[in-house]
């Protein structure tokens, strides 16, 4: 008998947007109702004068979050914010959400209403209603699996595909926070899991953390929108980077860009925070990720609308394809940016 060996590639080879590209490369869309598939911040399906925007994300122990330093109240918040930013990144307005969980028997009753009260301040901060979802068990940890559904009208719905030569570049906050955040939150758990009578050192570092554990999404950048009568020409929420989301950006309008790295802010604290673990600070605005701001292209003639909103900042512009995706440092030199974004596929 032949003795065929299989073929195995290893995921990370491919990396978490290869693996979508590879998994969804012959899918066509069979409804007419579909307008928008698997390629964007959320799914657009057509029902008459509104559309439904639909998102999903799924965050797994262990691979998304640590129980060791992360409450659970937050975490619930957390999961649900992560869902509206991507209703937000595409101008639209979310509704409702469904919630899936799976949790091992570790998990009580009890810790179960804590994530769930994070869940529900989230749903009432931001007017959305839990509608549905599935509760199962697991053999080990907890996953959490939200879909938000949003609407908006057809005309005012943002891709990421409409950036073109000459748009402004724009970003909704700082950034680099909520990683440094996360280190802080890794360093004493290192600390504590060497030395448990060590008392951690959290002074001084509220906003970062406060950043990683307990983000926001831009409500406020979407009605400012809609208060002033426009739209960005393209949208992304930054979740795996500036840099990564620039990327995602420029291939799918097919255009370059450029960023000025002195115009990217960086939070004062989180600034320091960054020096203090030997990190440049603009390394953690670009691969970061997990900020949730809102990274957006406006029209030239859009510029003094969106000069005066607040905490919102022109970072750069969009160029021609073949000038590629560049960053200006702040000594004058031009380097080309890379997407390293967040490993999502870690070996066992």
């Amino acid at each position: 008998m032949e003795n065929k060996e299989t073929k195995r590639t290893d995921v990370n080879k491919l990396g978490e947007f290869g693996l979508i590209d590879h998994l969804t490369h012959d899918i066509v869309l069979q409804n007419k109702s579909s307008r928008r598939g698997i390629g964007d911040d959320a799914a657009v399906i057509d029902h008459g004068d509104l559309q439904t925007v639909v998102s999903s994300d799924m965050l797994v122990e262990g691979i998304h979050f640590d129980m060791m330093y992360t409450p659970l109240k937050h975490l619930g918040y957390k999961s649900v914010i992560v869902n509206l930013s991507d209703i937000y990144a595409m101008n639209a307005r979310p509704t409702q959400i469904t919630v899936s969980i799976a949790f091992s028997n570790r998990y009580s009753v009890e810790a179960i209403d804590e994530l769930y009260e994070g869940i529900l301040l989230a749903c009432k901060l931001y007017n959305v209603d839990l509608v549905g979802g599935d509760t199962t068990s697991s053999p080990k940890g907890l996953i959490i699996s939200i879909t938000a559904i949003g609407e908006a009208k057809n005309e005012d719905i943002v891709y990421r595909d409409g950036a073109q030569s000459g748009d402004i570049i724009c970003v909704s906050g700082d950034l680099g926070a909520a990683y440094l955040g996360l280190q802080i939150l890794e360093r004493e758990k290192q600390i504590y899991l060497e030395a448990p009578q060590v008392q951690p050192d959290l002074e001084n570092q509220e906003y970062c953390l406060r950043r990683f554990l307990k983000p926001e999404a831009r409500k406020d950048t979407i009605e400012y929108f809609a208060k002033h009568g426009f739209k960005p020409t393209s949208m992304i929420d930054i979740s795996d980077g500036l840099a990564s989301e620039l990327f995602h950006i420029c291939k799918q309008s097919d255009v370059g860009a450029y960023i000025e790295e002195d115009k990217v802010s960086i939070q004062p604290d989180a600034y320091q925070l960054a020096l203090k673990f030997n990190v440049n600070p603009i390394t953690c605005a670009l691969n970061g990720g997990e900020d949730y701001e809102l990274l957006f292209t406006v029209k030239p003639d859009d510029l003094e609308k969106v000069r005066f909103m607040p905490g919102v900042y022109l970072i750069g512009d969009i160029l021609d394809k073949k000038e590629g995706i560049n960053l200006h440092s702040s000594g004058g030199n031009i380097y080309p940016l890379e997407a390293q974004g967040w490993q999502h596929f870690k070996a066992e």
